[in-house]
């Protein structure tokens, strides 16, 4: 059995990038261990905080909820503050992941890889799929980790498919379906979204598991302009939208394989 650690930016981008990967690993007896980069909070702040109760304390809590969903061990936090889209004020907010030294950072996240004696550690694409400043950090601060920790963990960097996005988009303007977002469009960074199939090395099936990601999705409800929208998709198009999350192995040879990274 193997050890996995997922490095996420905050609380929900585990639910909606990598949960079923995670129930997956956990249902067939691998360790799993979530760390957050940061607290969320400069996310959405629901009407119904308790007196006393942060937005922080609501979304540790639901971070703690998905995890009892996805059979994830350990939930760990490396205690940055969460910043905005590129441009945003809260970019300059202290202690901001996205302004953490790399070394700082890598060296809190390598701490949890030797605890755990990780064999797997999954960050983020060079990008973080649509250039968020902190989905960028998490890239930077994977791959410095796995270099600091006492045994090197294979690395993984979860993103997204544009191919199959492209593929989806025109199959919903063939059905006459109105989406109000393009693939090719420029993220955050200017690029488009996630990478092109090409620079793919697996394709994870997680479809046994949708019920699972529908219910982790649904332990943060606080951030519901996305939620509720990933929430309301009918289950076949939440199948086809979330039935396969996707990963790039750095240093490996192109080609795309449709299985578990886990049999190799």
């Amino acid at each position: 059995m193997s050890t996995l650690v997922f490095l996420h930016a905050h609380p929900d981008d585990e639910a909606s990038q990598t949960s079923g990967t995670m129930a997956r690993a956990s249902a067939e007896g691998h360790r799993v261990v979530v760390v957050f980069a940061t607290n969320g909070d400069h996310g959405e702040v629901p009407d119904d905080l308790a007196p006393g109760e942060r937005l922080i304390d609501r979304r540790r809590a639901e971070a703690e909820a998905s995890a009892l969903v996805t059979g994830t061990a350990r939930v760990a936090w490396l205690g940055y503050s969460d910043s905005g889209m590129t441009g945003w004020e809260q970019n300059a907010s202290e202690g901001a992941f996205c302004n953490a030294p790399v070394d700082e950072a890598a060296a809190r996240l390598a701490a949890i890889l030797d605890e755990e004696d990780a064999d797997v550690l999954v960050g983020y694409d060079w990008h973080g799929s649509y250039g968020h400043p902190d989905h960028v950090a998490v890239h930077r601060v994977a791959h410095r980790a796995a270099e600091l920790a006492a045994r090197r963990p294979r690395l993984l960097e979860e993103t997204m498919n544009r191919d199959h996005m492209r593929r989806l988009h025109a199959q919903a303007t063939a059905a006459g379906v109105e989406l109000d977002w393009d693939p090719d469009r420029p993220m955050d960074d200017g690029n488009p979204f996630g990478l092109p199939e090409s620079e793919l090395h697996f394709g994870v099936d997680v479809t046994d598991h949708l019920q699972a990601k529908r219910e982790a999705l649904a332990c943060h409800r606080s951030q519901k302009t996305d939620i509720e929208g990933f929430l309301a998709m009918p289950d076949e198009v939440f199948a086809a939208a979330f039935g396969t999350e996707w990963y790039r192995e750095p240093g490996r040879e192109p080609g795309l394989a449709h299985g578990w990274f886990l049999d190799e």
